[in-house]
């Protein structure tokens, strides 16, 4: 443990939490925008569907933690969501048990704190043909689909909001990119750079919009050891120094007007 402690950004889920940190990812961008302000911890577990998520959920979230999570970005489902394979082994969990996977899950992070925030993303879309030129026929006896990504996503999305907790869609938001399907995946399944812009910018729009105290948007946030010193670079004055804890790098300038 290192000190001082700050807010905790969780993101829990399954490959599309674990790969979030390659170049141009969700999560490595969100942890670039949060620098000095929150620390972004990544348990992602690539392959898992909610059936596995619960086996473990104490031992990410425990209950008796001195210091919870300000907010957890909480994604599953995209597994959960394949076909059925013949042998009965494989990802897929039906949709009722997904739902109630889910809602255990939410509730037990809810409960960790009454300052405990939840983000639920659900299942992206998915590009089929992508999928077939990249893995040929490997996948075909539990395949996923576009529709069934669809009917987990609007499900899901109902619950959350059941649950007062906030759904992020991305089965839609993804979609609402005219060339969705050809620059949104590295293989029709995982998220490019560009998929990953989509999910940032429907983060970041929540974190602005809703009313938490305190709030967790970027902006509103206080950078860590704001003072202003003597030793920071000398200003063009040549008599005053520059403070430059709370400086916007140029590549964070597009997610100033969400």
């Amino acid at each position: 443990m290192v000190g001082p402690t700050r807010p905790q950004i969780v993101l829990f889920g399954s490959s599309v939490v674990q790969m979030c940190y390659n170049v141009g990812g969700w999560g490595a961008i969100l942890a670039d925008l949060y620098a000095r302000k929150a620390d972004v911890v990544l348990r992602g577990y690539s392959g898992w569907n909610t059936r596995m998520a619960l086996q473990i959920l104490d031992k990410v979230f425990p209950k008796d933690e001195a210091t919870p999570p300000s907010l957890v970005i909480l994604y599953f489902g995209g597994n959960d969501a394949t076909n059925p394979h013949p042998s009965g082994l494989g990802t897929h969990v039906p949709l009722p048990e997904f739902l109630e996977n889910m809602k255990k899950m939410i509730l037990h992070i809810k409960n960790l704190s009454d300052k405990t925030r939840i983000i639920c993303l659900t299942s992206p879309p998915i590009n089929e043909k992508q999928i077939h030129a990249i893995f040929g026929d490997a996948l075909s006896d539990q395949a996923r689909t576009n529709e069934g990504c669809r009917i987990y996503s609007e499900a899901l999305a109902e619950l959350c909001q059941e649950l007062d907790v906030v759904p992020i869609n991305l089965w839609t938001a993804i979609q609402q990119k005219d060339d969705w399907a050809d620059t949104c995946f590295i293989d029709g399944i995982h998220l490019s750079a560009e998929g990953s812009k989509v999910v940032v910018g429907e983060v970041l729009k929540v974190l602005k919009k809703v009313d938490w105290e305190p709030s967790l948007y970027w902006l509103s946030m206080e950078s860590e050891f704001p003072e202003d010193s003597p030793y920071y670079v000398v200003g063009p004055d040549g008599k005053n120094t520059f403070n430059v804890s709370t400086h916007i790098c140029t590549w964070q300038r597009e997610w100033l007007n969400i």
